[in-house]
């Protein structure tokens, strides 16, 4: 497999070191799997676009989705950007295995959200009927479904980029759900 290097800001175009210096400012620093989307003149610029886009769910919303799609895909940098992002959105440690699981015993709209994200991620779409009516069982929209469909594509392409690349997780690292329930 070849090699990836996280890039950094003299490495990058004019346009991605203006981008991290904006992550720099907003959250401390760029985190690896932002900087490797740097490798791209326009990805980091169009990932971010997507990613801080307006959509109808909250950020805690987004983070059950993001914790579900990344556990199907077995994303490890992923899994452990989002729990720390769940823990700084009120979820507890046993609330986020659950959500990385694609369930919410704790909240029944939150649990048919995670349902779905982790099947449709699983199905690659073709999502099964009872799960989605549960979804609009809970109270969810066809607004939120949309919603979370595109979620759901911006989380895998992440996960991609970073099963692809393996690049180093720079975030406290999330345990496999194995080692955990064993």
């Amino acid at each position: 497999m070849s090699t990836f290097n996280v890039p950094k800001r003299e490495g990058v175009s004019i346009e991605n070191q203006a981008i991290f210096d904006n992550l720099e400012k907003a959250v401390g620093f760029v985190p690896n799997l932002f900087a490797t989307y740097a490798y791209s003149e326009h990805a980091l610029g169009n990932y971010l676009a997507l990613s801080n886009a307006k959509t109808s769910l909250n950020a805690k919303q987004k983070e059950v989705v993001n914790l579900a799609v990344s556990q199907v895909n077995n994303c490890l940098y992923c899994l452990s950007a989002h729990t720390a992002i769940a823990q700084m959105n009120g979820f507890s440690g046993d609330q986020i295995l659950e959500l990385r699981q694609g369930r919410a015993t704790f909240d029944a709209k939150l649990d048919a959200l995670a349902q779905l994200a982790k099947n449709i991620t699983e199905t690659r779409g073709a999502t099964d009927p009872t799960i989605l009516d549960n979804f609009f069982a809970a109270g969810w929209t066809k607004e939120n479904l949309i919603d979370t469909i595109v979620l759901v594509g911006d989380k895998t392409i992440s996960n991609y980029i970073n099963n692809t690349t393996e690049i180093p997780i720079d975030f406290p690292i999330a345990q496999p759900l194995e080692t955990i329930e064993a």
